[in-house]
């Protein structure tokens, strides 16, 4: 579920009308409700949501970022059941939903990058559809906003931390900028491994784990598997 316009659904409290005044040419004005653009916007109405949802983020079948309401049954019963519950607390504080933004009942929705299911994880297509596309960073910048890009998918990339090592030393300050062929080799090999991302299933608890560690001189990783 998607909250419609989720910041403007909150008033603001006197004092911040004051610290959000726009001044244009007929004079000046205020907000009355809280306005996209403001930093700590997000994290203010993550809280607001944390505090009308308490007991089902602890009980572990909903997750909630800023406006999106995901809910994870086991059943099709405690789907229901579990909507009907959310749905109330929804009515209760007046919150507005958009409903053409809302999915019921789906095995298998998009969510924040990734494609999330009953049984795997995995990166949203779309969303790495143009990374063969992407040229050289030419500056520092171009570079961080990459590695930003990337490290957000970590977690389908073995070995990433390996592989970024040369391209985040690229970002320090006192560094010159420049590409030199390994830098190169490394960021294909990024790029390649962003494309052909491996899909994580979620766990059966009834099997064993082994914990994986690598660590040496180029890195340093641990991941839980299952065979």
């Amino acid at each position: 579920m998607d909250a419609l316009k989720c910041f403007h659904q909150n008033f603001l409290t006197e004092n911040a009308k004051k610290l959000l005044r726009i001044i244009v040419r007929c004079g000046i004005f205020e907000y009355l409700r809280m306005p996209f653009g403001i930093k700590n916007a997000p994290s203010h109405y993550q809280r607001i949501m944390n505090t009308i949802f308490p007991e089902e983020l602890s009980e572990l079948w909903l997750i909630i970022y800023i406006d999106d309401i995901i809910i994870f049954p086991e059943t099709w019963d405690s789907h229901l059941s579990r909507l009907e519950r959310v749905l109330q607390k929804i009515v209760q504080v007046n919150m507005k939903i958009s409903l053409k933004k809302c999915h019921f009942a789906y095995s298998e929705l998009k969510a924040l990058g990734h494609v999330v299911s009953g049984i795997s994880l995995s990166i949203d297509k779309h969303k790495v559809a143009e990374v063969p596309l992407k040229p050289i960073p030419q500056t520092k910048k171009e570079m961080q906003s990459f590695l930003e890009f990337s490290g957000y998918y970590r977690q389908h990339i073995k070995y990433f931390s390996k592989i970024a090592k040369s391209l985040y030393k690229l970002c320090d300050q006192q560094k010159v900028y420049e590409m030199t062929e390994e830098r190169v080799k490394a960021y294909e090999e990024l790029k390649n491994s962003l494309i052909n991302a491996q899909f994580l299933l979620m766990p059966d608890w009834k099997l064993p784990f082994k914990l994986y560690i690598v660590a040496c001189g180029e890195g340093l990783g641990a991941a839980l598997h299952q065979t």
